[in-house]
């Protein structure tokens, strides 16, 4: 159990199954058991299991096929201890708990020209969102303004490097591209949200609506998961039905 204390589950998870991997349960190619079957083997969560799938996926380990499942690929070093960046989970945590006191501080300090600019880039999220540009800068620079009106350096630079870690670390990177596969943009509501209790220069209700914000990220982040494995199993199911078919007709 001291290994739950000090790492995420996911890591821990993710740990096991290379050790199974290693041990010669599986070849290179074949493919692993369900998700709930993975679920029940390793006594955790199923959103615990795709993100040690996505762990390792990052690491060459795991090829994800959409409508297939993962497949084992080869353990990359074997000697080499794997390597784990930031998930996307344990980032925008740390989001939450970070950006939402940034937004109770800004509310004392931002002035009207920084309010204006927020409305605009807001905007510009909706723009984005509707050409499906796959873009995020209007939100990156939403959330620096706030970090900017803070009048705090270390704050401003330190949400600077949790965005800077959102584009760098590998797993995080992917998780939110399958999120947008998955249709999953920016929500301009909760944006607006957030300006007017920063034009209202009411803190409590800044770092409310900040963190109702990112606890919503969390959950897109899953849903994003979720609707993966949802077409997977839907292409497998038609898959089976074509099968049978033609079997009925020979």
């Amino acid at each position: 159990m001291d290994s739950f204390t000090k790492e995420r589950l996911y890591r821990y998870v993710a740990q096991r199954m290379r050790d199974d991997f290693t041990s010669g349960q599986y070849r290179s190619g074949d493919r692993l058991p369900s998700e709930r079957e993975l679920s029940a083997r390793y006594d955790v969560s199923r959103p615990t299991i795709r993100e040690a799938v996505i762990a390792l996926e990052v690491q060459g380990v795991l090829e994800v096929r959409l409508g297939s499942g993962a497949y084992f690929c080869a353990i990359p070093e074997a000697d080499a201890p794997p390597v784990f960046d930031v998930s996307a989970f344990e980032l925008t945590e740390a989001r939450l708990l970070v950006e939402g006191e940034a937004a109770g501080l800004a509310a004392h300090y931002i002035n009207d020209a920084e309010i204006a600019e927020l409305g605009a880039l807001v905007d510009d999220m909706e723009s984005e969102n509707q050409r499906n540009a796959g873009t995020e800068i209007a939100d990156r620079e939403f959330h620096m303004t706030i970090a900017r009106a803070t009048r705090n350096m270390a704050m401003a630079m330190l949400i600077e490097n949790l965005w800077d870690v959102r584009e760098k670390s590998k797993p995080t990177a992917l998780l939110y591209t399958k999120a947008r596969a998955a249709d999953v943009k920016p929500v301009v509501a909760e944006h607006r949200a957030i300006v007017t209790a920063l034009r209202n220069r009411d803190a409590a209700q800044a770092r409310a609506a900040m963190r109702a914000h990112l606890s919503a990220v969390l959950d897109s982040l899953l849903f994003a998961m979720e609707e993966q494995h949802i077409k997977q199993a839907q292409e497998d199911a038609a898959d089976r039905r074509k099968r049978l078919a033609k079997t009925m007709l020979g």
